[in-house]
C-alpha cells in the first residue's frame, strides 16, 4: 500500500486484514507498519497506538457484525429470523476471526464509543430476532446472552479448528440452531416443536 494513500480507515481496514491472517494476538504495530509499507512512527499520524488501533478494529468488526446480521433477518421471523441470523454470525466469525477477537472484553469510554454504538446495532439486530419469541422483557437479558454464548462459543471453536470428530459441523449447528429455538419458545410461553436439525435449515452456513 502506497504511504500516500495511508488514512485512518485504511490503517484500521489493513489492520483488521492483518489479525485475521495472523491472528489477533500477533498484532502489533511494528508488523502492521511493515504489512503497509511504513515505518512504525508514521502509523502515529493515523492511529494513536496499539488500544487506539484495538478499539478502531472492534467497532469496525462490530459494525461488520451488525450489518450482516440485520440483513439476513430481514423480513423473517422466530426459527427462520434465528436461523439466519446464526448463519450471517457464524459464517462472519469465522471468516474475520482476528478482527473478531478484537471484540471480546473491550470496555466503552462512553456513551459515543464507535465500539458502543456498533454493539448497539448488534443488539438491535438479535432483539429483531427474539422478538418473535414473546420472551418477557425481565428475561430479555438472559435470552440474548444465552443466544449470544451459544453462537460465540460454536464459532470460535470451529474458527480455531475444535471441531475434529467426523460428525458433519453444519448438522451440529443446526442442532444447536434447533436447541436455541425450542429453549426460546419455551421461555416465551410458545409451544415446542421439535424441528428436524438439518444442515439445510441454517442456510449458508459451511465454512
Amino acid at each position: 500500500m502506497p504511504r500516500a494513500g495511508l488514512d485512518a480507515a485504511a490503517v484500521v481496514a489493513a489492520g483488521a486484514a492483518l489479525a485475521d491472517e495472523i491472528g489477533f494476538a500477533e498484532l502489533t504495530m511494528g508488523r502492521l507498519a511493515e504489512q503497509v509499507g511504513v515505518r512504525t512512527p508514521s502509523l502515529y499520524k493515523h492511529v494513536a497506538g496499539q488500544d487506539d488501533l484495538t478499539r478502531r478494529i472492534a467497532a469496525l468488526a462490530l459494525a461488520e457484525v451488525a450489518e450482516a446480521v440485520g440483513a439476513a433477518v430481514q423480513g423473517l421471523a422466530g426459527r427462520d429470523a434465528l436461523a439466519a441470523a446464526a448463519a450471517a454470525f457464524r459464517d462472519f466469525v469465522v471468516a474475520h476471526p482476528g478482527r473478531y477477537a478484537a471484540t471480546i472484553g473491550i470496555r466503552p469510554t462512553g456513551p459515543d464509543d464507535p465500539v458502543v454504538l456498533a454493539g448497539l446495532r448488534v443488539l438491535a439486530a438479535f432483539q429483531s430476532v427474539l422478538a418473535g419469541y414473546g420472551i418477557a422483557p425481565a428475561e430479555a437479558d438472559h435470552a440474548l446472552r444465552t443466544v449470544r454464548s451459544a453462537l460465540h462459543g460454536f464459532a470460535i471453536l470451529q474458527a480455531s479448528g475444535g471441531f475434529q470428530w467426523s460428525a458433519d459441523v453444519d448438522e451440529s449447528f443446526a442442532w444447536l440452531v434447533d436447541l436455541l429455538d425450542r429453549g426460546l419458545r419455551g421461555a416465551g410461553g410458545q409451544p415446542v416443536v421439535s424441528t428436524a436439525a438439518t444442515a439445510s435449515s441454517a442456510p449458508g452456513t459451511r465454512a
